[in-house]
Parts: C-alpha cells; sequence; structure tokens
C-alpha cells in the first residue's frame, strides 16, 4: 500500500464532498483504483468527529471507497487523526483537511518527490484560499519569543521578507521554490509512515492548533528534513474550518502555551507564556463573533449565477442550482456568484490555475462533476458557503 489519507470531518459535509471528489481523481492520476472490485494502492479515511449535519449518511454511498469512522464524541483533531493511522498500511500518510481540494497530479508529484529524497520525513505544498490568494502558513518557522513579539506587533507584516522580522511565515524563502522549513500545516501534512512510527503520530494533548508545529519539530527532531514544495497547488478554503471568533483565540494561543511549555524550559518558557496569555486577553476583546456557522448552505440573498467549465458538469450544476431556487446569470457581468464546474475538459488542475490568476476572483464556488453542492470562500478570513441542491 502505497498512501494512506486521513480526513478529520466536523459539520462541512459539502466541503468534504469536494475534497474527496478530487482526492478519487488524484487517486485515479496516479493508476490506483477506486473501482470496488479492484485492487487499490490508496486507502482513505474520513474520521467524523460526531457532526450533526448526517456527514456520513450523506457521504457514504457517493464514496464507497472511503473508511468513515464515526465518534460519539468530539475527539479533537490530534486524537481522531491517531485513530485513523492505527488502522493505516500505506508506506506514506497524508493528513488532509476537509476543506481542500487538490489537483489530479498531486499524489503524483508528492510520491515522485518523497521517493527521490530519502532525507524528506515529511513535505506541505503550496496552498491558496478560495480566491486565488497565497496563503503564507504554507510554510512556517519554529515558534519562539521574538518570532511570536514580530508577528503580534506588525513587524512581520511591516517586512515581509525579511529573515529576522518575518520569520514567524519564513517570508525571506521564496514561495516559488522547495525549501526545508521547520513547520508544515496540518491541512496537508504528507509524512512517511516509518517516521511517524519513530516519532509517534499527534500529540493527544493538544485538542485543536499547534499540534501539526509540535509534529513537525519532533520529525526535524527525529533527523529528517519537512519539506515545502511549491507545486502541487491546492486549494484551501481555510475560513470554513473554523470560525474566526473569541473562543478560537483562546483555543489556539493555549495551543501555543502548551507548545511553549512542552519544548521550552527556564526563564525564556516563562516569559514566552505572559507573552501568550497577553495576546489571548487583547485579541479576544477584538474577535470577530459574527462569522457565519461552518457548513451552512447557501449564500446570503439569492444572487445570480454564472456557471464555466466542464459542460456535463455545467448540467448537473444548472439542476441543482433550479431546485436551490438560483437564478443561472447570461454574461458574467450579470452575476453575483461565479461557479467552476470540474469536468473531464475542465480539471482541479485547470481550475486552481484560473483561481491562481490576475482576476482576482471574489465570491467563486466549485463544483465538482457527480456531486450535489459547490462550495466557495472568498479569504482566509470568511467563512464559506455551500450551495446545495438534488442529489445525483
Amino acid at each position: 500500500m502505497q498512501l494512506s489519507v486521513i480526513i478529520v470531518n466536523y459539520n462541512v459535509k459539502y466541503f468534504l464532498e469536494q475534497c474527496l471528489c478530487s482526492v478519487k481523481k488524484a487517486m485515479e492520476e496516479v493508476g490506483h483504483s477506486v473501482a470496488d472490485d479492484e485492487p487499490s494502492q490508496t486507502e482513505v479515511f474520513v474520521v467524523d468527529n460526531k457532526s450533526t449535519d448526517d456527514s456520513i449518511g450523506y457521504l457514504r454511498s457517493r464514496f464507497p471507497f472511503v473508511q468513515f469512522i464515526a465518534n460519539t464524541e468530539n475527539l479533537g483533531f490530534a486524537r481522531a487523526n491517531n485513530q485513523a493511522l492505527l488502522q493505516c498500511r500505506g508506506k506514506y500518510i497524508l493528513f488532509l483537511n476537509p476543506d481542500t481540494i487538490l489537483p489530479e497530479d498531486c499524489f503524483v508529484q508528492c510520491l515522485s518527490f518523497m521517493e527521490a529524497h530519502a532525507d524528506a520525513g515529511a513535505l506541505g505544498v503550496r496552498m491558496i484560499d478560495g480566491s486565488g490568494s497565497y496563503l503564507p502558513e504554507s510554510k512556517r518557522g519554529f515558534p519562539s519569543p521574538w518570532v511570536s513579539f514580530c508577528k503580534m506587533s506588525g513587524l512581520t507584516r511591516l517586512f515581509p521578507t525579511s529573515p529576522l522580522f518575518a520569520r514567524y511565515y519564513l517570508g525571506h524563502l521564496s514561495p516559488d521554490a522547495v525549501h526545508p522549513v521547520d513547520v508544515l500545516s496540518g491541512a496537508f501534512m504528507w509524512v512517511r509512515k516509518e517516521v511517524l512510527d519513530k516519532t509517534g503520530g499527534f500529540d493527544e494533548r493538544f485538542f485543536m492548533y499547534a499540534e501539526d508545529i509540535d509534529l513537525s519539530y519532533r520529525i526535524q527532531q527525529s533527523g529528517y528534513i519537512n519539506y515545502y514544495l511549491p507545486a502541487p497547488v491546492i486549494i484551501h478554503f481555510k475560513g470554513e474550518s473554523t470560525r474566526r471568533d473569541a473562543r478560537y483565540v483562546k483555543l489556539f494561543y493555549t495551543a501555543m502555551i502548551q507548545f511553549v511549555q512542552k519544548h521550552y524550559r527556564g526563564v525564556s518558557a516563562w516569559w514566552y507564556t505572559k507573552l501568550l496569555q497577553g495576546i489571548i486577553a487583547a485579541r479576544s476583546l477584538g474577535a470577530n463573533k459574527q462569522n457565519a456557522v461552518p457548513g451552512k448552505p447557501g449564500l446570503s440573498g439569492t444572487p445570480k449565477v454564472w456557471l464555466n467549465g466542464d459542460e456535463s458538469a455545467i448540467e448537473n450544476m444548472r439542476a441543482i442550482l433550479q431546485a436551490a431556487k438560483y437564478t443561472v446569470a447570461a454574461t458574467s457581468k450579470d452575476a453575483g456568484v461565479l461557479i467552476f464546474c470540474e469536468g473531464p475538459t475542465f480539471p482541479f488542475t485547470a481550475i486552481i490555475k484560473e483561481l491562481q490568476s490576475k482576476h482576482n476572483y471574489m465570491g467563486v464556488h466549485i463544483h465538482g462533476s457527480h456531486t450535489s453542492s459547490a462550495v466557495g470562500s472568498g479569504s482566509k478570513d470568511s467563512q464559506g458557503n455551500a450551495i446545495c441542491g438534488i442529489s445525483y
């Protein structure tokens, strides 16, 4: 078995539907069948953390190649991933977020790189948000009091390419080249299984956040290199995964305190903890509490929709829009929402390339062929939306 993919889901079934659609295409690209009666060298696990949106009931029949694990409580990100990890048979493990979309050649490129680089313990890839903007957390440096101070004080933003002030996102390293890096994002973390056998999986003391930093650190400590790859490029809607409110701020920085207390000692650990506690207090006061509920279908109002992409997928999407009472615009100028429809003539690779163009797309949704929804998110800081209607 070459690859095991683990996805942890919580109330984002429409985003997960599009993610699994792209995962299936990436599996087919490397020649591994996802048919029921043929052996595959790729296996996929979805661990559901007690979703209330009927995620498993909705997805099970649509993706029979997926092994679903239904938890009776929300175990958190780390425990849920480790739960599936115990069952994995792959030479490589991909930890993947449900609000991601992969290009068809994603697995091919990652497999090729890892096979050619024996020193690679793990890799991450270039990520863009739903508008096509590069996500700087695609590569990061290890946190320290200085790195955190630069980020919180605005120095990182003022000097985004400085090796001194921009260590948090490694801004001095070009996003267009391969680099050894400190921290990989848990949204797409491809790890050699034999490395995980040495380091262990995610530390389950972290309920959410910082577990990817901790695992990246342990991989380095084991003598391996974490690599950042500029290609393949994936979409990470990001805003869909978590509400950016006071609870998010507290969870994130509390996790960072856990990381500091685990790996730092002495006076520096004490000062760093105090700094993070101060950030929690200050940021909680100004946190935005107006975000939408993750996974909520539909958009505010009923904007006109313009469809672009594969003709057969467009016809499917027309039926979905009709059932959801949306109007298809005659031209793009009349539309409030653009939906890219994936299919043989307009694959996910083409959609990702189009998003990266200079058109500054906003309000873009993506519809995978033979799915029953379209999903989108304007930026990394905005909650996503799903348009859904009839089933196929």
